[in-house]
């Protein structure tokens, strides 16, 4: 799913850290980051989204089919 409206990166961090499976954003040049992942949250999470536009290119990919539905809710409410 591409990823939107995402209004507080803490926010977003916090709803992965709720999934059960793995999720992984996956950037306009391919690259894969692991979210629940610490270490890529105190390196890569600041960058992504110190530019909001780089948001817009990037596709999130959860494992597990109940994280899915979660994150599209997450989404779609944009909180």
């Amino acid at each position: 799913m591409k990823i939107y409206n995402v209004k507080s990166p803490e926010r977003f961090l916090e709803i992965i850290k709720q999934c059960k499976g793995s999720v992984e954003l996956i950037s306009k040049q391919g690259d894969r980051l692991n979210l629940k992942s610490e270490l890529t949250k105190y390196l890569a999470i600041s960058k992504l989204f110190a530019d909001t536009t780089l948001i817009n290119d990037m596709e999130l990919i959860a494992s597990d089919p109940d994280d899915v539905k979660f994150l599209l809710e997450y989404m779609m409410e944009g909180k």
